[in-house]
């Protein structure tokens, strides 16, 4: 009797820790936590993934991993798949022969709006993750033939695409449009996975009302600045972005032009609104000290926080989003 009885409350007791661990899993996922985006950052930028390179078993791992936190924060797949695959021209030293085209990929997933009408309009949320692999023309160390790790450039926009889009996931009812997160492949090979998806969105092109863009977000400085550009191509968008999540304490430095030269600008070219966001240039910038211990995980998790903040009073309110020219 005394075994049966012990055995059963193990039985118990098991099932008690399975449902506790279920419970805490559950609300942990619903948090931007910066064990997550080290986490993400660390996989990013480790020696195994090399640079992240266009074409390489490397850029294969990358994308598996992001569509796989895609589907555990339970995004939708869109017409095509968790992939858009497209061929990359890679850029060479000048004198060097020019290499056959890769085929990479771009990873999207969604989230759809609640109401009615709204739910037609999209926004899109981006970051790119490949890097400069082993150096090359980018390199900022030209005569360096080293893993360039790209711990802030880009693999900080990468984890905050998936943390941001875990969180949305778990907040959707609160989501009047609906949301497309890409990860966007050969970015440092010319902007190619954003002009890809832009000029072949999954959907037609007027539905995308706006395209924001995070490109370095993970050494915030000193004085808290978060930098953006491109929030005057919709109405509001300069106010918005300059008063949005006080609570932060974020400084941020917002024009309403000044586009700049990420995979925003591919948007931009087709006449959609933008925001570009960035945490602000350093000495690491292609080269391979952009690494995972130089992060600032605290100021990271809270420019999450801030891009978070802001597509929920976008995509959760009916504010017109028109595009208007910056010249």
């Amino acid at each position: 009797m005394e075994t049966i009885f012990i055995s059963f409350f193990k039985k118990i007791s098991t099932y008690t820790l399975i449902i506790f661990t279920s419970v805490s899993t559950l609300f942990s996922q619903e948090d931007i936590t910066i064990t997550e985006l080290k986490d993400h950052i660390s996989f990013l930028a480790s020696e195994e993934n090399m640079g992240r390179f266009p074409g390489t078993k490397a850029n294969k791992q990358v994308i598996k991993y992001i569509k796989k936190e895609f589907k555990s924060s339970g995004l939708q797949k869109m017409k095509g798949g968790f992939f858009q695959d497209f061929k990359a021209k890679i850029r060479v030293k000048k004198g060097e022969e020019s290499m056959p085209p890769v085929k990479t990929w771009n990873v999207v997933g969604m989230i759809q709006g609640n109401d009615p009408r709204l739910k037609n309009e999209y926004i899109v949320l981006g970051a790119h993750y490949d890097h400069l692999g082993m150096g090359g023309p980018s390199s900022k160390a030209p005569d360096t033939v080293a893993i360039h790790h790209g711990a802030d450039d880009n693999a900080s926009g990468t984890a905050a695409l998936m943390e941001i889009a875990e969180k949305l996931s778990h907040n959707n009812t609160s989501l009047k449009r609906s949301i497309i997160f890409v990860a966007f492949g050969a970015e440092e090979q010319g902007l190619l996975g954003s002009k890809h998806f832009a000029q072949n969105p999954p959907i037609p092109a007027e539905q995308i009302k706006l395209m924001i863009n995070m490109d370095m977000v993970g050494r915030l400085n000193n004085q808290n600045h978060i930098y953006m550009g491109g929030a005057g191509t919709f109405p509001g968008g300069v106010e918005l972005m300059k008063n949005n999540a006080p609570d932060l304490g974020l400084t941020p430095i917002v024009h309403a032009g000044s586009v700049g030269g990420s995979d925003h600008v591919s948007f931009y070219r087709q006449q959609i609104s933008v925001i570009g966001l960035h945490t602000g240039g350093h000495p690491q910038y292609h080269r391979p000290e952009d690494t995972v211990e130089k992060i600032n995980f605290e100021g990271h998790q809270k420019v999450c926080e801030y891009i978070y903040s802001a597509i929920l009073k976008i995509a959760g309110s009916d504010m017109p989003l028109t595009f208007i020219d910056q010249g």
